[in-house]
């Protein structure tokens, strides 16, 4: 007899520890044959029988005599297929009922569990009989799935054999078709009514919110699903997670997140301003300014408009840097009381203002207790705190640099400097530390954290970057942060080229990293008055990184500001400005940057006092700085560009006012268009049926009539008014076609200027027909992006033949088919990576997605 030949991947379970699950079936009013009662199934090598669906070798016993026959076994968390045996041969197999039966292609039928993290017992079922079973499914297209999976708690565990109610990590949904619909199928001893709600990850924290419209209180005042499970076969709907609805995806679905909507700005505030005249900035002096970044009024216009702070190092440290942290759980004495920061966190809530402070996880003060302990006392609890060698192990660092140091006879690693060694994550009572530390601020409030180092985290001998087990470590942080809070937002520093730096972004390990490669491209395609270099950086970006997740900046604390690399000429830092304030990802402004701050060679010298006046010391002390302010002061401060209506200071408030007043520029995809000259660098964002056109000068002259073409997008077709962003002026019409592109149009603006930047907006002025926003006609894609096979889900309402044809970038034609049902499946597996167009045509009907292919 066969049994499973298809599926019989369901019982590869995943690698990992070996979980207790008991088998049950009820044998009253049966006579149990001579053979013995068995159970087989694809458990059964995984459990340490000699092979799977073996009739004659997992027994059930039944040592108490209530015909209830049991067996356990230890198998890692997956999804089995069993069926039990009276007798030890297949003519004794029992035929369970279509209700609970999975037919493995053959008209054999077969029952079907998943197993979690925690022990299952499942629930006593008649042999050949069925109990009711329960299908719940969560719909989890446009979000991101942790690698911990998607898990469902309710009041009915502990019945269906789960351990104890609301333990998130005992039942885990499983998509095995790749269409982001999460389901798991189990089954109960008798009819019942229970609540329910799904976890996106394994912490109770990760549950969904279930809206009022369709959930039921239970009884704390938290809000559940509820299935009345009284049929044989109970399906609950595919609702999408937290909602009441499904899930109607749009045609360019991709996550967005509150820091997409954010624009930061980067405090040292040892140099933002100091309230006490001790020649330092400090936390009341941050307070204190907080009106000029954003005074928490959207009607005015004096406050630069940031959204977001982040905080550089803050936690007490020997060190003006503060890289070297002495403890994690303090602030720096120079900048003021915990009681201080705890006022400046509330004062920035109060006005919009997220708050995210760098932590510092590679190293710590060679000044740390742990540190100084560890280093006097080779007993000491902390010693393996550190990374210690009895011999120097005579290996240089990432840059020639020494990175094992002396101390009393033995050598640590430090791969900065002495005064910085680095933790040894290995070690987990330094884990569990660094974790808790992470949490202390987290619960203070602030919103999240910027990573210093991250690629240096954990070493491999003489393999110091980069490492699996750095990036395992980051998913441990992932979720730590995420138990605590949810929406925290995390962004790290992985100085390196973009593909070394993807792997940072994924797998539920950061938020973001900041794009050094695109950093360097803006400011050297900007200096030397050539786009390709960006233009070049921007398709890499796009291609690499999930859809907007990863931050966008000119310069740091740790580089040359960008003023001087730009020759001091402030055209072109508007230029700059204006490009990385279009771009997708999270946009980061160094502070002192909008007033063209000055700074290069030592760091010090890069985060220089900033510079508030013509007066004083810039108006940034009373006292003596404690590092000099810059010679260009007297033009290059706050009060003096406020009263320019043309200056660098005004030019960054209306930029960042047109980012936060435009969708299209927070959360838009990037779509090239093509520019008559040479010298024009030009991208479209979109976002539903918006789209913001952006064209920039790179040449030292006005550039005539330059007319763009755009192949294709996911517009509507029809008629679009165009309207200059920054400007205010009409730029004339366009006409989109079938394809929502348009070929050689000519912008109805004067000539663009040397250095100027136009934002076309477009708005229909006609309702198409064929528009792909049209609610009775929108097919979906999934998953998106995708590595191999797509799939283009017809409307269930709709016509079952459609005709698909998919385009690159370009608008060249690359395949053409007809559908034969309202599913069809496109193979992308040699396609090469980037982005493509997907149309689909029934009748009169059409819609063109966008689909990134990433192998």
């Amino acid at each position: 007899m066969k049994h499973l030949f298809l599926l019989t991947f369901l019982g590869a379970a995943l690698a990992g520890q070996a979980t207790p699950l008991t088998f049950r079936v009820d044998m009253t009013g049966q006579a149990v044959g001579t053979g013995g009662l068995h159970v087989a199934g694809n458990f059964q090598a995984t459990a340490g029988f000699p092979g799977d669906w073996n009739p004659a070798t997992t027994v059930l016993t039944d040592p108490d005599g209530d015909r209830v026959y049991e067996a356990t076994v230890n198998v890692p968390a997956g999804v089995y297929l069993y069926k039990f045996v009276n007798g030890n041969s297949w003519g004794g197999a029992e035929q369970p009922g279509p209700a609970c039966g999975l037919d493995d292609g053959g008209g054999n039928l077969n029952r079907q569990l998943s197993l979690g993290a925690t022990a299952l017992r499942l629930p006593s079922v008649g042999f050949g009989s069925c109990n009711p079973q329960v299908k719940l499914q969560v719909d989890m297209r446009g979000r991101t799935v942790p690698s911990s999976g998607v898990h469902v708690v309710g009041n009915f565990q502990a019945l269906a054999g789960y351990g104890a109610n609301g333990d998130a990590t005992a039942i885990r949904l499983r998509d095995l078709n790749g269409d982001g619909i999460y389901d798991v199928q189990f089954s109960l001893p008798a009819p019942t009514r229970f609540q329910y709600r799904f976890v996106n990850g394994n912490v109770l924290s990760a549950a969904e919110t279930v809206p009022a419209a369709c959930g039921t209180d239970d009884g704390t005042g938290t809000l559940h699903r509820e299935l009345n499970a009284t049929a044989a076969v109970n399906t609950a709907p595919a609702l999408a997670f937290g909602t009441c609805q499904n899930n109607t995806l749009s045609p360019t679905s991709y996550s967005t997140y509150w820091w997409n909507d954010a624009v930061f700005y980067e405090v040292f505030v040892r140099s933002f301003y100091d309230s006490n005249g001790d020649g330092r900035g400090d936390f009341a002096g941050l307070t204190a300014k907080l009106d000029y970044l954003n005074d928490g009024n959207p009607a005015t216009t004096t406050d630069l408009g940031i959204t977001g702070l982040w905080l550089m190092p803050m936690m007490e440290s020997p060190s003006s840097h503060g890289y070297d942290v002495t403890n994690f759980k303090a602030t720096e004495p120079d900048y003021g009381t915990m009681a201080e920061f705890e006022a400046f966190l509330a004062a920035a809530h109060a006005r919009g203002i997220k708050v995210i402070i760098d932590l510092v996880l590679n190293h710590a003060s060679s000044q740390h207790p742990w540190f100084t302990q560890a280093a006097s006392n080779p007993a000491s609890p902390y010693r393996d705190w550190f990374r210690w060698s009895a011999t120097n192990p005579d290996y240089l660092g990432p840059w020639g640099q020494n990175v094992w140091h002396p101390r009393n006879g033995s050598y640590y690693y430090g791969i900065y400097w002495d005064g910085m060694p680095d933790l040894n994550w290995r070690n987990p009572q330094l884990k569990a530390a660094m974790w808790d530390a992470s949490r202390f601020w987290l619960a203070k409030g602030v919103d999240g954290y910027r990573l210093d180092a991250v690629k240096y985290l954990v070493e491999n001998g003489p393999t110091l970057e980069d490492t699996p087990e750095t990036l395992d470590l980051l998913e441990e942080f992932h979720d730590s942060v995420r138990a605590v809070n949810p929406n925290a937002f995390t962004v790290g520093e992985a100085w390196s080229t973009t593909s070394r730096v993807a792997p940072y972004v994924t797998n539920d390990r950061l938020d973001a990293c900041f794009e050094f490669d695109l950093a360097t491209a803006i400011l050297n395609s900007i200096a030397s008055g050539n786009p390709n270099s960006l233009r070049s950086q921007l398709a890499v970006v796009d291609a690499t990184y999930p859809k907007l997740q990863y931050a966008t900046f000119l310069t740091n604390h740790d580089q040359n500001r960008a003023l001087g690399a730009l020759g001091g000429k402030q055209d072109l830092m508007k230029q700059a400005a204006a490009l990385y304030l279009t771009l997708p990802g999270v946009p980061f402004l160094y502070y002192g940057e909008e007033v063209g701050l000055l700074g290069s060679g030592p760091d010090e010298d890069k985060r220089k006092p900033m510079q508030w006046t013509s007066g004083t010391n810039a108006g940034f002390t009373t006292g003596t700085p404690w590092r000099s302010v810059n010679a260009n002061y007297g033009q290059f401060n706050v009060a003096t560009m406020q009263a320019d209506p043309a200056s660098l200071l005004n030019h960054y408030k209306k930029l960042i006012g047109l980012r936060k007043a435009q969708s299209t520029l927070r959360k838009g995809y990037l779509l090239p268009l093509t520019a008559s000259a040479s010298s024009l660098l030009a991208f479209g964002r979109v976002f539903n049926q918006e789209a913001v056109l952006v064209v920039s000068n790179f040449s030292n002259a006005a550039v005539s009539a330059p007319t763009l073409s755009m192949a294709l997008s996911t517009l509507a077709p029809g008629q679009y008014q165009v309207t200059d962003l920054y400007s205010g002026q009409a730029a004339g019409s366009v006409a989109l076609s079938a394809q929502g592109g348009f070929s050689s149009w000519a912008v109805a603006l004067p000539a663009l200027a040397a250095r100027q930047t136009w934002m076309l907006r477009l708005t229909s002025t006609t309702a198409s027909a064929t528009s792909p926003a049209k609610a009775t006609f929108a097919p979906q894609l999934f998953p998106n992006p995708t590595s191999n096979l797509v799939r283009v889900q017809l409307p269930a309402n709709g016509p079952a033949h459609a005709q698909i044809t998919v385009y690159d970038l370009q608008g060249r034609q690359l395949s053409s088919a007809t559908t034969t049902g309202h599913s069809h499946a496109l193979d992308t597996s040699s396609w090469a990576n980037g982005t493509y167009f997907v149309k689909v045509q029934a009748g009169k009907a059409v819609s063109t997605q966008r689909l990134v292919v990433a192998h």
